[in-house]
């Protein structure tokens, strides 16, 4: 058997607009623009990585954005939302934060031993914050990102987790112990399980009645797990084709090798291998502040720049208690 995996790469969603998008993320929630990209399967549909200063594996979200797509519906089977670790104590901040930013919040709740606010980002995509009681320790051992406008001892320190539906919660339990998680807890219809890991180590099964969800903005489209090497992929590779299982070849996906499995629960997942990090610069600016394109696009830049809306990043921001508003920086480049 290939080597247990010690928790999440990244979670990737489906959004509308671009600009938007960012400006939540990066905006209101603080989180990094590490890389803005493309699309590898469409090239003119842009790629956009959020996480901490280098985009540590374990810390990243990222999103395609499609502005001309009808929303999605979240439903079986898929990643049902995505949940980001804070601080102990901060939740109270965030709730404040984010009605400054007129989204709805539901909770905090207490869940598992923990303390959980909800809501959506501007698609609809299910978000949480999860902290622990009071006098908990950090959650990730990950350095937050400190440029952004939201205070260091209430910002995001790395993903926490997924909430998955699936068509056979048994098989997708399945999938998460041939992966490495291990049981760890249930409570009426969630079933934890935990990799191994320090960051991002949560996948919880929901055992509930659920529509078929529809894929398009405001959804997720797949989950990643760590994995050492590409190897190590070859191998998994081997394992879930033995199986029967739904798998794609490995792939080159320039920040990191890849594979893709339907589990026999419909859920998406990916493999990819461990990185110091995808934080990207294009060609002007820091990371995430231009287009990046790997080696193998970059004689279509003209072409692929000309199709892509011009984003702007919120730049740093004085920490001011907080209304969030920030200046921004032109990321495009020149046309």
């Amino acid at each position: 058997m290939p080597s247990d995996t010690p928790g999440l790469h990244h979670v990737t969603g489906l959004v509308g607009d671009a600009q938007t998008a960012v400006d939540f993320y990066a905006g209101v929630l603080g989180l990094r623009l590490t890389t803005q990209t493309v699309n590898f399967e469409d090239i003119l549909q842009h790629h956009l990585y959020f996480g901490d200063a280098a985009g540590t594996p374990g810390t990243v979200l990222t999103h395609f954005p499609d502005p001309h797509a009808d929303p999605g519906r979240v439903g079986k089977p898929q990643v049902a939302s995505v949940a980001f670790a804070v601080p102990a104590g901060s939740l109270e901040y965030w709730r404040d934060r984010l009605a400054e930013h007129d989204v709805a919040v539901e909770g905090p709740i207490e869940r598992f031993e923990e303390r959980v606010l909800r809501f959506e980002d501007p698609a609809g995509t299910q978000l949480e914050l999860v902290a622990g009681l009071p006098d908990a320790p950090d959650p990730s051992g990950v350095e937050p990102w400190t440029d952004g406008p939201v205070p260091d001892e209430s910002a995001i320190r790395a993903l926490y987790g997924v909430s998955t539906l699936s068509v056979n919660p048994y098989a997708t339990a399945s999938m998460l112990e041939t992966l490495g998680f291990e049981y760890e807890a249930e409570r009426d219809d969630r079933v934890r399980y935990r990799a191994s890991g320090e960051r991002a180590t949560v996948v919880d099964v929901l055992d509930r009645e659920a529509e078929f969800g529809r894929e398009g903005p405001g959804t997720l489209h797949h989950v990643a797990v760590r994995v050492g090497s590409e190897d190590d992929l070859h191998e998994w590779r081997k394992l879930f084709d033995d199986r029967g299982y739904d798998v794609s070849r490995v792939k080159d996906r320039h920040f990191f090798h890849s594979l893709y499995v339907r589990e026999p629960g419909g859920v998406l997942f990916e493999l990819a291998t461990e990185s110091g990090g995808v934080a990207a610069s294009g060609p002007e600016g820091g990371p995430g502040e231009s287009l990046h394109l790997p080696d193998w696009f970059e004689r279509d830049r003209e072409l692929i720049e000309s199709q892509l809306p011009e984003l702007t990043v919120p730049e740093t921001t004085a920490r001011d208690g907080d209304t969030g508003a920030a200046d921004s920086v032109d990321a495009g480049t020149d046309r």
